[in-house]
């Protein structure tokens, strides 16, 4: 019999089996997870503020993935004569605009391009910031002379101007909104992950890698790099309202997705002629963008 389930222990998969390392690694970091993920739970329901922020978020989030979902309305769909500049009501949560288009309906659906452009901003931030930061932090001498002179200049020019400079060059668009915005906040990044590599650069257990041999690409990957991750990530959790911000004003000033794609400046920019005699088309896409950025700002400073 022992002999049959040894033979048969043979078909299981490695990494199924018990007495091999991966398995055990594997256990006690699913153990660990549980614990902390209590602990954050308990944390977020004893803060109303953080709670509320949490779900605004979600439900922000819902809405760029599922937006069929929170509403039975399309965003381009033109109403009668009698349906246009409606006000909030039962029928239309928002309203309409001057076609007769749901503005709830263009509000939902302008939440996933929004968010989209603050992500990608936020990614072209990140990657070029480390990139930077690294390069200065862990060279030194007259090439972190260079990039830091760099990253000054950057930090000289106030974002939104920078931003416009850039969205002029590149041309309209939202992607290109959105790497306007990442282009602006590089050095914000880059003076984060410099400050973690020049303090790793010096640590005992980087000194004895270097001096054993190891290559300097392997010594930045396996020591320096994981030191960068937790400010960078706590910095772009800061970073994720302003991006909004930074995309729904140059979308706002007419720089973002062309008519009648709905996004959520150029909703704001489209009832501007009308706040006296229809206000909502300014103020409900007002609001959402402020909900969702005072939300991030909320969690931002919980993570910091």
């Amino acid at each position: 019999m022992s002999e049959r389930l040894r033979l048969a222990s043979r078909d299981v998969p490695s990494v199924l089996r018990k007495d091999r390392p991966a398995f055990r690694f594997i256990r006690p970091a699913l153990r660990s997870v549980r614990p902390a993920l209590s602990r954050v739970l308990r944390h977020v329901l004893r803060r109303p503020g953080l709670l509320l922020a949490v779900l605004v978020i979600l439900v922000a989030l819902a809405a760029a993935v599922f937006p069929s979902a929170f509403t039975g309305q399309q965003p381009l769909a033109v109403g009668g004569a009698g349906n246009r500049l409606a006000p909030p009501g039962a029928h239309h949560l928002f309203g309409t605009d001057q076609l007769g288009r749901d503005v709830y309906a263009r509000v939902v659906y302008g939440t996933g391009l929004t968010l989209r452009a603050a992500a990608l901003a936020l990614a072209v931030a990140v990657l070029a910031g480390t990139v930077l930061g690294l390069t200065a932090g862990f060279s030194g001498g007259r090439v972190d002379d260079a990039v830091m002179r760099l990253v000054d200049v950057l930090l000289a020019v106030p974002g939104l101007l920078l931003s416009l400079a850039v969205v002029t060059a590149l041309g309209f668009g939202t992607m290109k909104v959105a790497l306007a915005v990442g282009v602006a906040a590089i050095a914000s990044f880059a003076r984060v992950v410099r400050v973690q590599a020049l303090r790793v650069r010096s640590a005992p257990y980087v000194e004895a890698a270097r001096s054993f041999g190891v290559r300097r690409i392997t010594v930045v990957f396996r020591h320096v790099l994981p030191a960068t991750v937790a400010p960078v990530l706590v910095l772009a959790t800061l970073e994720f309202g302003v991006a909004i911000l930074a995309v729904s004003s140059l979308s706002f000033l007419g720089f973002g997705a062309r008519p009648p794609t709905p996004e959520w400046g150029s909703l704001v920019a489209s009832g501007r002629g009308s706040m006296a005699s229809a206000w909502w088309l300014t103020t409900m896409p007002g609001l959402v963008i402020a909900a969702v950025v005072l939300a991030a700002n909320r969690i931002a400073r919980e993570v910091r």
